[in-house]
């Protein structure tokens, strides 16, 4: 194994995570989760619960990680998540990461970061304006720097999410020129190939802070209420109306969820042509939710049994995460000093 990464007849390692800011919610099921528990039976998985990089826009309400931190694990354990074939990684447990980033640093420009099209989207959605805090301006080094240590050769990305693991590629070849050798490995993109789902209020992002998610977590009461009060067509006001399928988040979340193509597209017809209505369909949603869902929520009420033993999946996983990128600080110390 060189670089800490896999050699002939290993498995090739992926790093993928997310911020414990939140329970997870259908967004990540389609984004990300399904991709994950996919992985595990071809690749070596590391998953990065990044409290640190919550911190960036949480600094002052870090009590909110705290508290999500095992409901972000129950959500891992209750998709399908194996322990036994995936290293889940506490980012706070690591400190490694936080010299990593400070070396990374220095690679980057405070005009290539200011330029980053994702930065940009994230800082106007945020509302920084100018108060953009410092810790959040330089996340993507940070990221550049959990990818490296855990010595990544493939990273799950929308494509919002490109120029993010462009700019680790580039640091990564220029601390290579720089200081010879091959210390840091630049990974590759794997594009998800599922839409971004929309929110349930027909907004096109769903998120955590904006009260349009459904939650991995919601019992099938939430769930119910959730879908039957969701945003269709507007104009669609009598069952026999034509409808309008196009945005509408209904739709959009049979296609995704719902296996059988066919029936989805007579719906789709039926819909456009009149004469069904946005109970019907809601109801068809529901169904096709629950079949996915109900699993979920039964594993989940399981794993809750032993909140200790779940934590402890954490804590071992964060320990073996450490000796990787230590090994990985090692090499980059050498290089450097």
């Amino acid at each position: 194994m060189l670089n800490g990464v896999s050699g002939a007849g290993e498995k090739p390692r992926v790093l993928t995570g997310d911020r414990p800011t939140g329970r997870l919610h259908l967004g990540h099921l389609v984004g990300s989760l399904r991709a994950r528990v996919a992985l595990q039976e071809s690749h070596e998985v590391f998953v990065l619960v990044a409290d640190v990089q919550g911190l960036t826009d949480h600094f002052e309400r870090p009590g909110v990680l705290r508290r999500h931190i095992p409901e972000v694990m129950l959500d891992y354990l209750s998709v399908g998540l194996d322990p036994a074939k995936v290293t889940f990684v506490q980012q706070s447990g690591v400190p490694e990461l936080a010299e990593l980033t400070m070396y990374l640093l220095n690679l980057v420009t405070v005009s290539k970061l200011r330029q980053n099209p994702t930065v940009k989207t994230e800082v106007a959605q945020k509302g920084f304006g100018a108060a953009v805090p410092a810790g959040f301006f330089i996340y993507p080094v940070a990221q550049a720097a959990d990818i490296t240590a855990f010595g990544a050769q493939v990273v799950p990305v929308g494509e919002d999410q490109l120029p993010m693991l462009e700019l680790t590629r580039e640091v990564a070849r220029r601390f290579n020129l720089l200081y010879g050798g091959e210390v840091l490995r630049a990974p590759q993109a794997l594009l998800s190939a599922s839409p971004r789902l929309p929110g349930l209020d027909g907004n096109a992002k769903m998120g955590k802070s904006l009260g349009n998610a459904a939650y991995l977590s919601d019992t099938q009461a939430e769930l119910r209420r959730k879908i039957m009060g969701m945003f269709t067509d507007p104009a669609h006001l009598r069952a026999s109306d034509p409808g309008r399928v196009e945005g509408n988040p209904v739709f959009t979340y049979l296609d995704a969820f719902d296996p059988d193509v066919a029936r989805v597209q007579a719906l789709k017809e039926h819909y456009r042509a009149g004469g069904l209505g946005d109970v019907v369909v809601k109801k068809h949603l529901l169904d096709t939710l629950e079949a996915e869902l109900g699993p979920i929520r039964e594993r989940r009420v399981g794993y809750a049994q032993d909140p200790q033993a779940v934590m402890k999946l954490l804590r071992d996983g964060t320990a073996r995460g450490r000796e990787v990128a230590a090994g990985t600080l090692t090499r980059v110390r050498a290089a450097l000093f």
